[in-house]
């Protein structure tokens, strides 16, 4: 276990620096995502994207120039006991201290339409509530620059809307809680690939809800990839442009507050 989790480290810092540790360190530095005195619960859901996250908070807390606390929270949501076993062999590999609290949000959500969206709303209720319990004063959660570009493309072609993820905003229910995402720029490619030199296996979706609908983020990757097949560079300029919005071009705007 022990040189497991050494190579993982080593490998997030040296192998895979360029693609992940100085992506993972310009989104904490950009949007000033830590700061010291920091408690931070590293929310892990069993994937790839949060054990990633995991390791990297804590490698910057070891080695970086912030003062912060984490901590690792787990909800399960309805797993099945084959996914919390996977779970736990992967803490237990990656030496990670799970604080794990249980929900039902898979039996809510059943049947209902929207589920991932509705899912993901309330699991990140449960997941602030925990926090505050625990003290903290922020939440990260490992989604990439995948995810963000998946989320703009969503919110027009689903909602007439556009809007993107954003790399830090503030609760307006649990305050004075934040939310980061300090994975905002890694590539879900370059994750992929650290799972597989490290021959690690973590969840997918162990949704039991979604066993039965693959969900729209899907049909968004998809059409992502058609995208980049097209044109060279598609899904960068998809993220540049939710930072070079022209308002003489729109025709209006509105504020709200997440």
């Amino acid at each position: 276990m022990k040189e497991v989790q050494q190579k993982v480290e080593n490998s997030i810092i040296k192998k895979y620096r360029k693609e992940i540790w100085r992506n993972f360190v310009k989104a904490v530095q950009e949007f000033n995502l830590i700061e010291d005195g920091d408690k931070i619960a590293v929310c892990i859901s069993g994937g790839k994207d949060s054990f990633l996250l995991a390791k990297c908070m804590e490698e910057l807390q070891k080695h970086g120039k912030i003062s912060f606390e984490l901590c690792y929270i787990l909800m399960n949501p309805g797993y099945r006991e084959k996914h919390l076993d996977l779970i736990h062999q992967n803490a237990t590999k990656l030496n990670l201290k799970l604080h794990i609290f249980n929900s039902n949000i898979f039996d809510q959500i059943d049947g209902e339409k929207d589920i991932c969206y509705l899912c993901a709303r309330k699991r990140r209720g449960a997941l602030y509530s925990e926090a505050m319990k625990l003290g903290c004063n922020k939440i990260a959660l490992g989604h990439h620059f995948d995810d963000v570009i998946e989320t703009v493309l969503m919110s027009m072609i689903y909602n007439g809307e556009f809007k993107t993820m954003m790399p830090i905003l503030s609760s307006v229910n649990f305050k004075p809680i934040k939310l980061i995402r300090p994975l905002y720029y890694v590539r879900e490619k370059d994750i992929i690939s650290w799972v597989n030199y490290n021959n690690l296996t973590f969840l997918d979706c162990a949704c039991k809800v979604t066993e039965k609908n693959m969900g729209k983020r899907n049909e968004m990757k998809k059409l992502i990839t058609e995208l980049n097949e097209l044109y060279k560079g598609a899904d960068v300029n998809i993220m540049n442009s939710t930072k070079n919005v022209n308002l003489n071009t729109i025709i209006s705007y509105y504020s709200k507050k997440e």
